[in-house]
């Protein structure tokens, strides 16, 4: 399935957060292609539309969130990543002008702060790793935007990164449901070690989102659902009351 064509949810004067689930890919980034795909430029587009739904409550802090980062470091002004891993030597500040000394924040950080870019997002930003989610969220001001940005699967064909694995394809299924439906525990019940046997990266950062949103009700748009390359790409947005 491909971008799912749907308006954005309404946000409603309760909104308490707002939700863009966002893929990693490198290829996310446009200078990392070696010529234009429709595949990532439809995928481009569900995140667009993912990050301006997130957008629409107004929220003074977004937080990036994305595997790989230790306990308890936090990114913000100053700090920048690059893609040099993957044959381009492209900066990415993360928020603001990059500092001497700023630290250096992941690629899928990276490209959370290139689409708050193209969605022109001047409020605050601030990266953390899925485990300390749950306790920033309270410290921030309301309406709370999360960028949470991780892969599906990565076995979903036999050409994927990790080769074929026919439990893959329902696995990123039932990802794909918990988005649309806004389903809060699911997200939260996915079982990280089949995450970790099927390569997909954004188990940790679901989950942790939904621990963080948990009790809460939440309107829900699934943008899109494929995996052109082997690897499972979900873009979807939620409000959460």
């Amino acid at each position: 399935m491909s971008a799912i064509p749907a308006g954005p949810p309404t946000p409603g004067a309760r909104a308490s957060a707002a939700v863009a689930f966002c893929p990693a890919p490198p290829l996310l980034l446009p200078a990392v292609e070696v010529r234009a795909d429709d595949a990532t430029t439809e995928l481009r587009a569900a995140c667009a539309a993912a990050v301006a739904d997130m957008l629409q409550v107004l929220p003074e802090v977004v937080v990036v969130v994305a595997d790989g980062v230790p306990p308890g470091e936090r990114f913000g002004a100053g700090d920048a990543g690059d893609l040099r891993g993957f044959g381009v030597d492209v900066a990415v500040p993360f928020d603001g002008q990059v500092r001497p000394g700023g630290r250096w924040v992941p690629p899928a950080h990276a490209l959370g702060a290139w689409l708050l870019d193209q969605a022109r997002f001047a409020g605050t930003r601030i990266g953390v790793g899925p485990c300390d989610l749950g306790r920033l969220i309270p410290e921030l001001p309301v309406p709370v935007g999360i960028l949470a940005m991780g892969d599906g699967s990565a076995r979903r064909s036999l050409k994927a990164p990790g080769y074929l694995d026919d439990g893959a394809g329902p696995f990123d299924a039932g990802v794909a449901r918990a988005l649309d439906a806004g389903d809060v525990a699911a997200l939260a019940r996915l079982d990280p070690d089949e995450g970790r046997r099927l390569l997909a990266a954004g188990v940790p950062v679901w989950r942790a989102v939904g621990g963080a949103l948990a009790g809460r009700t939440v309107t829900a748009r699934l943008h899109h659902d494929a995996a052109p390359f082997g690897v499972g790409y979900l873009a979807a947005s939620w409000v959460a009351a």
